[in-house]
């Protein structure tokens, strides 16, 4: 796995003509922007947060994303309940 990590770099490296290390601190930087979103998301669905700040974070297309995925899911556990119980 390490050898592989290490190979990617290097390719990434060669491709941008940039150095390794300018590599590794942009996926560093990127691996974080995308845990935050994910902290974010969670949140907001936990209703920590409001959807202001939400918005906000994720942008409006990412956010109607996410509550189209929610409502689908709600709708799911309501019909499944729904037959469940017949």
């Amino acid at each position: 796995m390490a050898a592989e990590v290490s190979e990617r770099v290097r390719e990434i490296a060669r491709h941008r003509d940039l150095d390794e290390s300018e590599i590794i601190q942009q996926a560093v930087e990127q691996g974080l922007e995308d845990l935050w979103r994910d902290v974010v998301v969670d949140r907001y669905l936990a209703g920590e947060i409001e959807r202001e700040a939400a918005l906000e974070e994720l942008g409006s297309e990412r956010l109607r994303e996410i509550e189209r995925a929610k409502a689908a899911v709600e709708s799911d556990i309501e019909w499944g309940l729904g037959t469940g119980s017949s």
